[in-house]
């Protein structure tokens, strides 16, 4: 039972529903969660307007073990010849169980902590070089109990969008910028003890420096540096970097992919935050398939751990 998340879900430093916090995807891992200016079929869950860049229909897996706890998510992406990109995602954060004992230390029932993220997505090129996207989000946080529990559980439910674009100025080049988690309180008790969500602004810039070593168009060598800060309360910004080597063929290709994150310490608070420190990962086409691995090398300050392999795997229709 991860008990600090736990905590968190009831408001912590101000801020509730700090799941949505956590990277998603083994891209947006291995990137640092650099991924703003990024196109591709993880955007849903970071800038919408990336999944312009989808030209394929796609299933979508991610899976991938938090400090908070275990995070599953399933992307539907439909991709319209000229119209856009239409998404459905799911996310399920199991922060775990943990058993209620009476004060002769029986078992009398489990407790257990689920939080779930329901997403609706769009995006569409507005003129040559700029994309919009946006999300609708369904966020609930339920607490459940099985057995003879004093407490029955509890149910939260609020909803938030985001709204992002991506421009394209010249080749080589892609800027992005979003509002994130924007919507009303997560009431998980009373009125009174309602948390306004996290929302966050983020701006990225990608830039493709492999012309300084090759000419070819078939490698690509992408820089982003994105900062991030708290909507409501500027001045606490958090500094993301990632790069990502790509080398394709007709139907393969392979991307190599690091990032770093300086983060920042207000932020660091149950693990709602990623630690400073080196992620790295891999990404491998071949036909309709997609698989992309990435692990963190930073230490958790709760865990004292690095985590678990994220995987993200994807199938074209």
């Amino acid at each position: 039972m991860h008990a600090a998340p736990v905590r968190a879900q009831e408001g912590s430093a101000g801020e509730g529903a700090l799941f949505l916090l956590l990277p998603v995807g083994a891209q947006g891992v291995a990137l640092g969660r650099a991924m703003t200016a990024v196109e591709g079929e993880e955007a849903a869950f970071w800038n919408p307007a990336g999944l312009d860049g989808v030209t394929r229909s796609r299933v979508v897996v991610f899976r991938g073990d938090q400090v908070a706890g275990t995070a599953t998510a399933v992307s539907l992406l439909f991709a319209g010849s000229n119209t856009g990109t239409l998404g459905a995602s799911y996310l399920l954060l199991d922060v775990g169980d943990l058993d209620q004992t009476d004060e002769q230390g029986n078992v009398t029932g489990t407790i257990s902590v689920r939080n779930h993220l329901g997403v609706l997505s769009a995006a569409a090129t507005l003129v040559p070089g700029l994309t919009l996207g946006v999300n609708f989000k369904v966020i609930q946080f339920r607490l459940s109990c099985r057995g003879d529990c004093q407490d029955a559980g509890t149910t939260a439910t609020t909803y938030a969008f985001d709204i992002g674009i991506l421009e394209k100025p010249v080749d080589r080049l892609r800027i992005g910028a979003m509002l994130a988690h924007v919507g009303p309180k997560l009431q998980v008790l009373n009125v009174d003890q309602a948390d306004p969500l996290p929302a966050r602004v983020r701006v990225a810039v990608a830039y493709d420096v492999i012309d300084i070593f090759t000419e070819r168009e078939e490698f690509g060598g992408w820089v982003t540096v994105e900062v991030q800060d708290r909507l409501r309360k500027l001045g606490t910004p958090s500094l993301y970097l990632g790069t990502e080597f790509t080398a394709e063929a007709e139907e393969a290709a392979l991307a190599l992919r690091a990032g770093y994150v300086f983060s920042d310490p207000l932020n660091k608070f149950q693990g709602s935050d990623p630690e400073d420190g080196v992620r790295v990962g891999l990404g491998i086409r071949y036909q309709r398939f997609d698989l992309s691995i990435a692990k963190s090398l930073a230490v958790s300050s709760v865990t004292g751990e690095t985590e678990p392999v994220h995987v993200t795997f994807s199938i074209g229709l």
